[in-house]
């Protein structure tokens, strides 16, 4: 059995997709089912049960859950404007603090979700062999996976552990995310129908509107890699995942009218201001650690990605 957590949200979602592609699924869900739609990831999907996170947390405390062959840590709060810290302290520290240990009781592989937020502005690079003490998060939801990286390290578990620092993932099965929808989701219904694009203005004098930066990773080539990581269980430590290859917000715009035969019509709007001073206007993932590690995937090119994502947006459909 895989215990997979944050089983019925974006990542969690398609990853569980990618184990039935494999034929797998002997695998307990765990997630907080809410009063979003994000219940319909799980449609169609394969899998042994599902229990509510704090049940399963309960569950675990009091030595009621089989030991597992693995357990895939994705379910987090991934708000990057909630301002209550202790939410965020209960959700995604103190809840993988015990997972791991547990984890590491019963020897078996434990893979977790960190975050590309814990680099911060990127004032010390994107290098997954940076070392923690130097990284300053701006948020509060990257410090608090900040804090979990740390924790492992103060504490020797690195070694012992998976942790992936995920870039600016998009693809199917992020519908239900609200404000947290990737620029391209929130974005298709203005450009295939009204053939018009709204992007963030840049405050920096060296990025032009439109100019700034992310490494944006197609969560089909996400899923590849984690299944790289869930099949070596002793790759262990932190691993960025992204593509290597930072591209600019207009790149994907322009992705975007391609894929829907649009003219491109881009405007820029202000940014609100509770983001101005915790944006990030460039990242972009040294890829080199999971490379030697023998993960030899090739991703798919940005404007490939978009034509693929916008046939699922079309008609809003799930992997």
């Amino acid at each position: 059995m895989i215990i997979l957590t944050g089983g019925a949200g974006f990542i969690g979602s398609c990853f569980l997709w990618k184990l039935n592609t494999e034929k797998i699924d002997d695998v307990l869900v765990v997630d907080h089912l809410d009063e979003s739609e994000k219940w319909k990831n799980l449609v169609g999907k394969k899998y042994k049960d599902y229990m509510q996170k704090q049940a399963f947390l309960d569950a675990v405390k009091e030595g009621k859950i089989e030991k597992p062959e693995a357990i895939i840590h994705l379910g987090a709060c991934s708000s990057t404007t909630l301002t209550d810290a202790n939410y965020y302290i209960y959700n995604n520290f103190e809840y993988s603090k015990t997972l791991a240990l547990w984890a590491m009781k019963l020897k078996v592989p434990f893979i977790y979700a960190s975050s590309a937020a814990t680099y911060g502005e990127g004032e010390n690079g994107y290098d997954d062999m940076t070392d923690l003490d130097k990284l300053a998060p701006l948020n509060m939801y990257g410090y608090s996976k900040h804090m979990f990286d740390l924790w492992l390290l103060r504490n020797n578990h690195l070694n012992n552990v998976t942790g992936i620092k995920f870039f600016n993932v998009f693809g199917p099965n992020e519908y239900h995310k609200g404000s947290m929808k990737s620029v391209i989701c929130k974005s298709y219904d203005d450009v295939s129908q009204k053939g018009l694009m709204k992007l963030f203005k840049s405050y920096k004098q060296e990025y032009s509107h439109g100019a700034q930066q992310r490494d944006f990773i197609y969560i089909k080539d996400a899923v590849e890699v984690m299944w790289f990581l869930l099949n070596n269980p002793k790759k262990t430590g932190i691993y960025n995942l992204g593509t290597g290859k930072a591209r600019s917000w207009n790149d994907i715009a322009n992705a975007m009218f391609n894929a829907v035969g649009k003219k491109s019509n881009i405007e820029y709007i202000e940014m609100p201001d509770i983001l101005k001073e915790k944006y990030q206007y460039f990242t972009q993932a040294e890829m080199k650690k999971i490379e030697n590690a023998g993960c030899k995937h090739k991703f798919m090119a940005l404007e490939d990605s978009v034509k693929d994502y916008c046939s699922y947006l079309k008609n809003k459909s799930y992997l």
